[in-house]
């Protein structure tokens, strides 16, 4: 089967270098960004174009949510599949006359950090049995976890994705606002940070739960308070909010 990836970002290396590794190299990874294009390729020795898009049986879409729609358009090709990546987008967003599919790994992509593939889940929507069969046995290849989506149910997994990984690497963020601060180097916090990822593998976040807030203390909430201004002190007050809502303090 001939596959192309379109895209030129840290999704569209991922896959490309996912593919690769498990033995279903792409015929060529195309996009517009030139320098990108040829780092991917000189490291996983898969060619790129920036002008002519190569003939083949699936092309997978690894752009921005934005872009999906119009970067769909410069397929022509009727008899082929075409999955885009996003875990917010319907297939139908797919403009074109070909089959539509979403192929959607639930993952965080940075170009510098190594990932298990394997361990990465793939949510899977096409048109007909057939193609569905296509991507879950190109998925399989390169992960334990595989399973069906509909748009509906994706909505939710990207939504819950948000919360789960891009809000708490933001808290990250604001923690080392606050020990850069004070000089305190944010080292010092990452057995803190691995020791709560790791607890939730083992309990439910809700038991996990810990802190002032859970406590109930409000001379340490006020205290903290005090201690912060603009944006934090807002994030500050509504996850403590939150936090006690939730155990009903």
């Amino acid at each position: 089967m001939q596959i192309v990836i379109i895209g030129s970002g840290n999704v569209a290396y991922h896959m490309a270098k996912a593919f690769t590794l498990k033995n279903i190299p792409p015929a060529q990874i195309f996009g517009r960004n030139e320098k990108e294009l040829s780092k991917i390729s000189e490291e996983l020795n898969v060619p790129y174009s920036t002008g002519q898009l190569e003939d083949a049986d699936l092309y997978v879409i690894c752009v921005s949510d934005n872009s999906v729609e119009e970067v769909s358009k410069i397929i022509t090709k009727k008899d082929c599949l075409v999955a885009h990546t996003s875990g917010s987008l319907p297939k139908e967003i797919l403009a074109g006359e070909y089959r539509k599919a979403s192929f959607y790994p639930l993952q965080t992509f940075s170009r510098s950090k190594e990932l298990e593939y394997e361990k990465i889940p793939f949510f899977i929507e096409t048109e007909n049995e057939n193609d569905k069969k296509i991507l879950f046995e190109i998925a399989s290849r390169i992960s334990e976890n595989v399973m069906e989506s509909n748009h509906e149910k994706r909505k939710y997994i990207h939504l819950t994705a948000v919360f789960a990984c891009n809000f708490v690497n933001h808290l990250f963020s604001r923690a080392k606002e606050i020990s850069d601060s004070q000089e305190i180097p944010f080292d010092y916090f990452l057995p803190l940070i691995d020791e709560t990822v790791q607890k939730i593998h083992e309990i439910e976040p809700q038991l996990a739960q810990t802190g002032p807030a859970v406590r109930n203390d409000v001379r340490v909430l006020q205290l903290h308070e005090k201690l912060l201004k603009d944006e934090s002190l807002e994030i500050y007050k509504t996850i403590n909010h939150s936090i006690q809502k939730m155990y009903e303090l």
